[in-house]
């Protein structure tokens, strides 16, 4: 039998992003727990537009192809983690651009929050966040990961290091993922057919 498909959402679109890293990092704990199947889903690669679709999204009828590539590629999977900085105490418009182009998709899919950032570890984008997942009805899981002063915790080769706490705070967060997201699998819309992977 399958597992779940979990889908690790890089937010950030910036060159020379730290999230990409992270993203890496929290993907390989997440295949490391075997709860889901895994993929990473990189903002940078979807490259949406500003929302320009002429129907709300609660229509599910879309006239642009990469409304439709998105909505396909979010179909797919049953769970998320979010992997986002903290812009200016909330979270990336390439985030909320990105959310705010389906809804149907959303409904019911647990999704855990890692943030990252200086000092405050992107907690206030967490903040911001939480609701707006909330009413797209998403179920945000209260474990979550956050990683201060992430620029030190890069090698030279660009790759995210973690610590024994960020293991552990990471391996919390996707037990709860499993909790709580494998009863809300009876409640999502069947995911779209024959629909490519993103590119890895």
């Amino acid at each position: 039998m399958s597992k779940p498909l979990l889908q690790v959402i890089v937010a950030s679109t910036r060159p020379n992003r730290v999230g990409a890293a992270v993203g890496s990092w929290i993907a390989e704990a997440a295949r490391a727990q075997g709860g889901f199947d895994v993929e990473v889903v990189d903002l940078a690669d979807v490259d949406l537009p500003l929302f320009n679709e002429p129907h709300h999204p609660m229509t599910g009828n879309y006239v642009h192809d990469h409304t439709k590539r998105w909505s396909a590629i979010v179909s797919r999977a049953q769970a998320f983690v979010v992997v986002t900085p903290e812009y200016n105490h909330s979270f990336p418009a390439s985030l909320k651009n990105a959310l705010d182009y389906l809804a149907r998709e959303w409904r019911y899919k647990a999704v855990g929050l890692v943030s990252y950032g200086g000092v405050s570890a992107g907690l206030r984008s967490v903040a911001q966040l939480k609701p707006v997942l909330a009413a797209l009805r998403l179920v945000p899981v209260t474990d979550g990961v956050s990683v201060p002063f992430v620029a030190q915790r890069l090698d030279e080769s660009g790759t995210f290091r973690s610590d024994e706490v960020l293991d552990a705070s990471a391996r919390k967060m996707l037990e709860e993922l499993v909790t709580v997201g494998t009863p809300l699998i009876a409640l999502q819309e069947p995911a779209a057919t024959s629909i490519p992977a993103p590119r890895a």
